[in-house]
């Protein structure tokens, strides 16, 4: 049957609003580049930064970039003022906890390890869905933690035992930074669908930066500003501005054309690039149990995402 004129009209309007296959595929490329990028830049701007400050600065410009981008917009979402509240505990997981952790947690590890460490984020939204029931676990899914698990503990035995590794401080930090991020697309699930990726990811970062702005200015005041070389300084605008803006938006816009585990399929790319990044701009060797290791996590990553009954 035909469909009535108005139905036609707004079926129009939906695929011509719809996003091509390849320019979806790109956007996705954008941001896992980006996304990988950060790792590196972080590391070279903890070369002349301490992680705290680093932290807290790059999260304040990214709340000043986005306020910038959000009101010159013609057309903007507005905050209701129910959703409030929600942006504050989405701001503090999602931005504070996420992304404050990991960049702490780069200072203490590797970028190789860091990336291995976020990749087994996947896993931890699940046991956060099945501890509130929104998911059952199946056989599939529990064989794949075990082997992601398992390969982060070989990641974790490159110095021999897992307790005496020296970046099991860092990994453990950037660790807690993926838990952030797991309760944040946990519960923003509530909100995703009423803004739009702008909206988002500027109402997010705002909450965040109020959260931080006395622990920044802190930093600031205490800061030996004239021993922080321009690398630092382009190394933590390059995590506000291509990381925690560019990239953020483009995964919430991404969100809204695409299904979360597409998405999430390109956080198996993400440790490879982050590896061969690490090679050639880091002069970071990888080992025979980093690869191992990732290899693990990346299969039980899958198989977790996979798993049935």
């Amino acid at each position: 049957m035909a469909a009535s004129p108005p139905q036609a009209m707004a079926d129009l309007e939906s695929s011509a609003k719809r996003p091509s296959f390849w320019f979806l595929a790109f956007m996705l490329t954008l941001m896992l580049m980006l996304w990988s990028f950060n790792y590196v830049a972080g590391k070279i701007a903890l070369r002349h930064l301490d992680p705290i400050s680093l932290a807290c600065f790059r999260i304040e410009l990214a709340a000043v970039i986005m306020l910038v981008v959000y009101f010159s917009r013609g057309q903007r979402a507005t905050l209701y003022g129910s959703d409030i509240w929600p942006f504050a505990y989405l701001g503090f997981f999602g931005v504070v906890v996420n992304q404050g952790l990991f960049t702490v947690g780069l200072n203490y590890t590797t970028s190789n390890h860091s990336a291995v460490i976020i990749a087994i984020g996947p896993i931890i939204v699940l046991l956060l869905a099945r501890a509130l029931k929104l998911e059952a676990l199946t056989a599939g899914k529990i064989l794949g933690m075990a082997v992601a698990f398992a390969g982060v503990f070989l990641l974790e035995a490159e110095q021999g035992s897992s307790r005496n590794s020296p970046f099991l401080v860092g990994d453990l930090i950037t660790l807690g930074g993926t838990i952030g991020f797991s309760i944040y697309a946990v519960l923003g699930k509530k909100v995703a669908g009423q803004y739009d990726a702008i909206a988002m990811n500027t109402f997010n970062c705002v909450a965040a930066a109020i959260m931080l702005l006395p622990l920044s200015i802190r930093q600031g005041v205490h800061l030996d500003w004239r021993a922080v070389g321009w690398q630092g300084w382009l190394g933590m605008i390059y995590m506000a501005a291509a990381s925690s803006v560019a990239a953020y938006t483009i995964f919430y816009w991404v969100l809204r054309h695409m299904s979360a585990s597409r998405v999430a399929a390109v956080s198996y790319f993400q440790p490879i690039v982050v590896i061969l990044l690490s090679v050639a701009l880091l002069s970071e060797n990888p080992t025979r149990n980093l690869l191992l290791g990732t290899a693990l996590v990346l299969l039980g990553v899958y198989l977790a995402e996979r798993g049935t009954a």
